[in-house]
């Protein structure tokens, strides 16, 4: 594969990173500290485009490839993995759901407003008892005639507090499995919607995460995403794409511990001398830049099958498994080249390694990219 950069891809990927480094990084540490939302700060990457960018201009997106999403994620996420969280929630599941399968109504009416940055977006699939399993959903859309009457919770929801729409998968008919399953659209402030108290998380612990609860909301038909039973294959072909971005923020997070990792060694002396030249740390070093290139080179595959039409959904899951593993690893060399500075917040790396750890668990943990590459290779 050429992943030649365009002139435009480029300068995405500038634009990105200027807005991380000037707009994201002076607050970064004392957002996480607070557990703090970002909310001018994404407010900002709004208007610059970065929450529907590769949605059609006719719904005042940005028109982009997924080529540039990964290169904006990794931008923002070598900053600032809260905010590139939900950049990647709204592009990758919920505006990009909206565009793929949405009514021209649904579209007017909530795609607009989320690509031309004026609203966020959320997506509810995770259950307390059922995590990502899709066929395991409790939460059920009793079939009124005009309407649905929706129950039951959702948990660690992204956007949770903040979203101005939300996309929920509830089951409809029990008996007919995972064709009785409907992806509903809700609003803030429908009567019966309760947004739970915020998370306090281990890290990403800028970005808005809740439980929602739903008790005999009346969702009307219109609302509804697809044919009925719909909501199944919605939510499978929706979490493929959404893959890619968090594979994405994984990469973002390693590669941005690596370039301060490489700034430090530079700066830090012992035994008279710079401890890059040192070759323990040298060959770390080696190491977390090796990782990294072999992920970004997995991102961007993924990325490029999607913008060829061709079936990502293999690549996007290897990208995320590999991604999620070697930031992880990566991090922990960072704070461990850092030494005692590492392991305080103001240099950074601590919170990357506490950021990392989740991208090894939504959009599906390790294991159950595990499951999905086996079953695909040994078909």
């Amino acid at each position: 594969m050429d992943f030649k950069l365009t002139e435009e891809q480029l300068a995405v990927r500038d634009a990105a990173r200027d807005f991380a480094n000037n707009v994201l990084l002076p607050e970064v540490t004392d957002r996480d500290k607070h557990a703090r939302f970002p909310t001018e700060e994404v407010k900002q990457l709004g208007e610059l485009g970065f929450l529907g960018m590769m949605v059609d201009p006719k719904y005042d997106g940005g028109g982009m490839d997924t080529v540039s999403y990964v290169l904006a994620m990794e931008e923002i996420s070598k900053v600032d993995a809260s905010t590139a969280v939900v950049m990647s929630v709204c592009n990758s599941l919920v505006a990009w759901g909206f565009e793929r399968f949405g009514s021209e109504d649904q579209k007017e009416k909530y795609l607009k407003p989320l690509a031309g940055g004026k609203i966020t977006g959320a997506f509810c699939l995770s259950e307390p008892e059922a995590g990502s399993d899709a066929t395991s959903q409790t939460t059920t859309a009793i079939d009124m005639g005009d309407h649905y009457l929706l129950n039951g919770t959702k948990n660690w929801i992204t956007n949770g507090g903040t979203a101005g729409v939300y996309i929920v998968m509830a089951q409809t008919d029990r008996e007919k499995g995972h064709r009785g399953i409907n992806a509903l659209i809700l609003e803030p402030g429908m009567e019966g919607f309760i947004v739970g108290e915020k998370e306090d998380k281990m890290g990403i612990r800028g970005s808005d995460t809740h439980t929602l609860l739903f008790n005999d909301v009346k969702v009307p038909k219109a609302n509804r995403i697809g044919e009925e039973g719909f909501g199944f294959k919605f939510a499978m072909q929706t979490l493929g794409g959404g893959r890619i971005g968090i594979a994405s923020q994984a990469l973002g997070i390693a590669s941005g511990a690596l370039e301060l990792a490489i700034k430090y060694s530079k700066e830090r002396k012992t035994f008279g001398k710079e401890i890059y030249k040192h070759q323990a740390i040298a060959f770390k070093l080696a190491d977390m830049a090796t990782k990294v290139e072999a992920a970004r080179v997995m991102c961007l595959k993924a990325a490029t099958l999607k913008d060829q039409g061709k079936d990502f959904e293999l690549a996007a899951s290897m990208a995320k498994l590999y991604a999620s593993t070697i930031a992880q690893e990566v991090t922990s060399e960072a704070v461990q080249i850092h030494g005692g500075y590492g392991y305080v917040r103001e240099y950074h790396v601590e919170r990357m390694m506490r950021d990392a750890k989740i991208t090894q668990i939504y959009e599906g943990t390790s294991e159950i990219q595990k499951i999905v590459i086996s079953r695909a290779i040994l078909k």
